[in-house]
């Protein structure tokens, strides 16, 4: 019965096993198609599952998107866009990876104005150009993204860029203006906000930069001004400085995925690393470690440093199938030429809740492999069986032998030479046996056949006893026997 139960946890351990773990699969239908108006927040989902827990990642139109884009967020199963704008229209895709393959989920997203009841061709390339589709009604100036104008006064550190956004909507199309210190921009000061309307971008900031701009938007039936003043700082030679609150303590579940990042500004490209504390005990298993203070410290891979548009930098540390060793503290470091700045934030991962198993007992002895157990025992009975069967065949050859010797001899001869083998007799079974003693045999055995009715037995072997006498020369006088036997 036990034999059965272990079968069958076997069974179930590779069976399990086996039928879970896969490439990534899509867990939910999902609409390719989807359309959100200008100013909203939408959120495109991921439904996708597998084990191991797939890393997911978004790409718009075959960009990336990483932490980098400002209005983007990539949650564990989703992508949130926050105050979408016309730009925002194109295709998305998820892509899912895990060890065993991937799944792609396509989107296409359509934006649409609040508004309006369609766009023109130059607002269906992107530039947001809308109209309120009643060509009898004038409809004055409005701005559709309100949301994004509230940060009037924005500080930029030299050499950095600056995005001002004027979006609006009326009937018959607005037109804008831009305005640096109530005087207009030329184009070449307008630049790519020739191509993006209502976006006035800034680049490669310089003190002279410095103002207030004022976008002027107007039609026949009224108009509407914005202004942003800008600030353009000068860098000084400072050690980098941690902005927001970046890294955080974070929780993941066994096998899960998370992420630490770190938002660091400086005067020129900081480096950032990322550092994992090492707990007392386990330096021996890394191959080189930093020494600070009274702790060691593993050096991790670091991805790619993305600049922001505020002048900062940012890093993200990416932890995949997370583990109990990968649970502990995580240093951000960011340096330049000037000094370094750092932030510790801490690991913790669950305990992992999936049943384990018991150990399968031993059937055999820890100390020798089965195929010596076995033989030894064999080889003993063998041996032994061997010894056995040698012995026997030898006792039976020795009575044969004594028998034919004893039917051999003749009855009523002289005794022969005490000690002497019987001829005939097998080496193995000569006895010590005297004369007399034979003699009384063979009349015992006589007897017996005569009693018994047989007929009389004859010798076939004759004897024949004499002594010779020697004299020799000096005197001595030698004597000896000869015994003839003849058939």
């Amino acid at each position: 019965m036990e034999l059965i139960w272990i079968v069958f946890v076997l069974f179930d351990m590779v069976f399990v096993t086996d039928c879970a773990r896969g490439p990534p699969r899509v867990s939910a239908k999902v609409a390719h198609r989807q359309a959100v108006r200008i100013g909203r927040t939408m959120k495109l989902q991921c439904p996708v599952e597998g084990d191991p827990p797939p890393l997911i990642m978004w790409t718009k139109d075959g960009r990336n998107i990483h932490s980098g884009w400002m209005r983007f967020r990539v949650l564990q199963n989703a992508l949130r866009i926050k105050e979408v704008e016309a730009d925002d229209a194109g295709t998305f895709i998820c892509k899912a990876t895990n060890g065993f393959g991937s799944v792609n989920i396509n989107y296409t997203l359509i934006v649409i104005d609040d508004s309006s009841s369609g766009r023109d061709g130059a607002g269906a390339a992107g530039d947001a150009e809308y109209s309120t589709g009643l060509p009898g009604k004038l409809v004055r100036p409005r701005f559709t993204q309100p949301a994004k104008m509230r940060k009037r006064v924005i500080a930029r550190p030299v050499g950095s860029s600056v995005r001002l956004k004027c979006t609006a909507s009326g009937n018959p199309r607005p037109d804008i203006v831009w305005l640096k210190d109530s005087r207009p921009l030329t184009p070449e000061e307008v630049g790519e906000g020739r191509k993006k309307k209502w976006t006035l971008s800034l680049k490669n900031l310089t003190p002279e930069h410095s103002g207030k701009y004022t976008c002027h938007v107007s039609n026949r039936a009224g108009e509407i001004n914005a202004t942003y003043k800008v600030e353009v700082i000068q860098r000084t030679n400072s050690k980098p400085i941690l902005t927001g609150t970046h890294p955080v303590n974070t929780t993941v579940d066994y096998g899960g995925t998370t992420s630490f990042q770190c938002k660091v500004r400086s005067d020129v490209k900081p480096v950032i690393q990322w550092l994992k504390r090492v707990e007392p005990g386990d330096e021996n298993k890394y191959n080189s470690t930093i020494e600070v203070g009274d702790h060691h410290f593993v050096v991790l891979p670091t991805g790619e440093v993305w600049s922001r548009p505020d002048g900062s930098y940012l890093n993200k540390l990416l932890i995949t199938r997370a583990k109990e060793e990968d649970a502990g503290m995580y240093i951000c470091l960011g340096a330049n030429t000037m000094g370094y700045s750092f932030r510790s934030a801490f690991l913790t991962v669950l305990p992992d809740n999936k049943p384990h198993f018991p150990p399968i007992p031993a059937v055999s002895s820890p100390g020798l492999p089965w195929p010596v157990i076995i033989g030894i025992p064999a080889g003993v009975v063998f041996i032994l069986g061997t010894i056995l069967l040698w012995f026997c065949q030898s006792k039976k050859h020795c009575s044969s032998g004594a028998m034919v010797s004893a039917q051999a001899l003749p009855n009523g001869h002289r005794q022969p030479p005490r000690e002497r083998p019987l001829p005939g007799a097998d080496k193995d079974c000569m006895a010590s046996m005297t004369y007399e003693e034979y003699l009384t045999q063979q009349q015992q055995q006589q007897q017996l056949l005569l009693a018994q009715g047989a007929p009389k037995v004859y010798p076939k072997i004759f004897t024949d006893i004499h002594t010779h006498t020697h004299s020799h020369v000096d005197g001595k006088v030698h004597q000896h026997q000869h015994i003839h036997y003849q058939c």
